[in-house]
């Protein structure tokens, strides 16, 4: 089996006590679309700035396409493609123009860059846009340019760093139509880091949860929801806080498989709702214990990131910074 990205025992300590990264272990297959969430600080970002060989380890090894990150640095550099989260591309001069002057910086031959920029234009579908300024494009329109730009030598992989925070639901699936589209024809490997669990499942064949610098489960999408359970039973608790007397009758519950606390919520995982239901609803009548709300999901990616991480994923703050950073640099 050949492997995009081969990842040992990966550490990396800043200022020799902000272990960001800790004994991280981690194999992709090529082709494949891999999706790695995490909590702000988990070691995602820095994950990735190892892999495109901005950073070096402090320990461990990481290859990509069989290359040492540490000595094989430019060789890597000429067959992958980056999106960060911040801004890549100049607001004050037009789409082709931005693409021009990536083609030069990847020693593009010049009686090949029309062709390959006006192709990567319309993949995108910014041809129509190609000479208006850029500050002029949408959030959507911005992203799409620099994915074309990463795509410009048509990279064995793609890393993308919160490739549509901040987009609106059109937008988003705009760009993912292209990234599976691209992915799909050239056999690339996408790498991507997300707070948006419904893209991670959706489009990844694989997702890896990071907290606190480890890989803490890894799996495709359906896997890790059946390893959750059957079904869930949340409750949205009346009061401040969560009786610790009634968590402990519930957890003594044979249909309880698994209780997870989070704030005033308390998620059971049953194999049968409709029988753990009753005895649930029992513990709350003899423990004069009051709900908001009741409800019955089926497992989601959110149920695997609360079983793994100890809480949910925010990204209303993230989205808030990335934009008005992006924002900040338009301006």
């Amino acid at each position: 089996m050949e492997f995009a990205i081969d990842v040992e025992n990966l550490t990396r300590v800043f200022e020799g006590k902000t272990r960001a990264l800790d004994g991280v272990n981690l194999r992709i297959e090529s082709g494949k679309i891999f999706a790695l969430i995490g909590p702000n600080g988990a070691g995602k970002t820095t994950l990735m700035r190892i892999l495109t060989t901005q950073i070096e380890p402090t320990s461990g090894e990481a290859h990509v396409l069989g290359l040492d990150v540490v000595k094989h640095g430019a060789e890597i550099r000429k067959l992958i493609g980056y999106i960060p989260q911040e801004m890549s591309v100049w607001t004050d001069i037009s789409g082709y123009e931005n693409l021009l002057i990536y083609a030069k910086i990847y020693d593009m031959a010049s009686r090949e860059r029309r062709r390959v920029i006006n192709d990567a234009l319309k993949d995108m579908g910014l041809i129509e846009f190609k000479d208006n300024l850029v500050r002029t494009y949408s959030g959507g329109m911005i992203r799409r340019l620099e994915i074309a730009c990463a795509m410009l030598i048509k990279p064995q992989i793609l890393f993308l760093d919160e490739p549509t925070i901040g987009l609106d639901p059109s937008a988003r699936n705009a760009v993912w139509e292209k990234l599976v589209s691209f992915k799909s024809e050239y056999s690339s490997t996408v790498f991507f880091n997300t707070h948006y669990m419904d893209e991670a499942d959706l489009y990844s064949d694989e997702i890896a949860i990071i907290n606190r610098g480890k890989i803490v489960t890894m799996g495709t999408a359906e896997a890790l929801k059946h390893c959750v359970g059957g079904e869930i039973i949340r409750l949205s608790m009346e009061g401040n806080s969560v009786s610790e007397d009634f968590l402990e009758k519930v957890r003594k519950l044979n249909v309880a498989n698994e209780v997870v606390v989070n704030d005033l919520e308390v998620d059971i995982g049953v194999g049968d709702a409709e029988t753990a239901l009753p005895q649930v609803m029992e513990v709350l009548r003899t423990g004069h214990v009051s709900v908001k709300k009741i409800s019955l999901t089926k497992p989601s990616l959110d149920d695997v990131f609360v079983k793994y991480a100890g809480t949910r994923l925010e990204s209303i703050g993230t989205i808030r910074e990335v934009k008005e950073v992006r924002d900040r640099i338009r301006r």
